[in-house]
């Protein structure tokens, strides 16, 4: 049986570098990989690039990464509530490439089946555009997008086994799924671990072949980005 289960987070990181490029799961601050977040900044690894749906918020998340300035370039389609996110931007400290969303998860889900490129009606007439190949198809124009390329890929799942094989609970089933087997090295971190074969296959969102490096997260935050309650009365 193959197991893929390193000890802890030091041990899935092991080959990240300066100047590499990460792929990081997650919606807002739902299903974030919050223990791998915690150890690239750890690490201090400076000059990457990092795509991610957002770049969570100005203290917790990929946040952290910014305001420590190790990230180089962002690949993303919201700014969302970070206003140090917004600021490098706007000063130019921080490369940004703004794509729309469902270009951004085609793209990683493009990687993981092994596809360079593909059309997308998405974007055409305007600065998405600008650089890149266009054609028509059925009378409508469309632009040529290509697959992410990643030297990592952190993400974040409910449950998972030994094999790698995992299940993903909500929100966090968005991005995550797709960036599995999207870069060289794919890293997974579950609140639950457990013996291979304990899984239902028929309940498993992502097979152990998309998996590398598997282990068990901890100390979960799971924080809210905009709490919302309902006024009595």
């Amino acid at each position: 049986m193959i197991n893929k289960t390193v000890a802890n987070v030091t041990e899935a990181c092991k080959g990240v570098e300066d100047g590499m490029t990460f792929m990081l799961g997650g919606f807002g601050l739902s299903g974030i990989p919050e223990n791998s977040i915690a150890e690239l900044v750890r690490l201090n690894v400076s000059e990457v690039t990092c795509i991610s749906n957002n770049a969570g918020v100005d203290n917790f998340g990929l946040g952290q990464l910014l305001q420590k300035h190790q990230i180089k370039k962002m690949i993303s389609s919201y700014v969302g509530e970070n206003a140090e996110f917004e600021r490098q931007m706007l000063s130019g400290e921080l490369e940004v490439e703004l794509i729309p969303q469902g270009t951004l998860a085609q793209r990683c889900l493009a990687a993981q089946s092994g596809i360079p490129a593909f059309y997308t009606p998405a974007g055409y007439g305007t600065e998405v555009a600008d650089g890149k190949e266009s054609r028509e198809f059925k009378g409508k124009m469309h632009l040529m997008e290509r697959a992410f390329e990643a030297n990592f890929a952190f993400v974040k799942a409910w449950k998972g086994d030994e094999a790698g094989n995992l299940i993903f609970k909500g929100t966090a089933r968005n991005f995550n799924p797709n960036m599995c087997g999207a870069a060289t090295i794919t890293v997974a971190e579950v609140e639950e671990l457990l013996p291979a074969g304990s899984l239902d296959p028929n309940q498993i969102h992502i097979p152990g072949i998309f998996v590398q490096r598997i282990f068990q997260g901890e100390r979960y935050e799971k924080r809210i980005e905009q709490l919302t309650v309902r006024k009595k009365g």
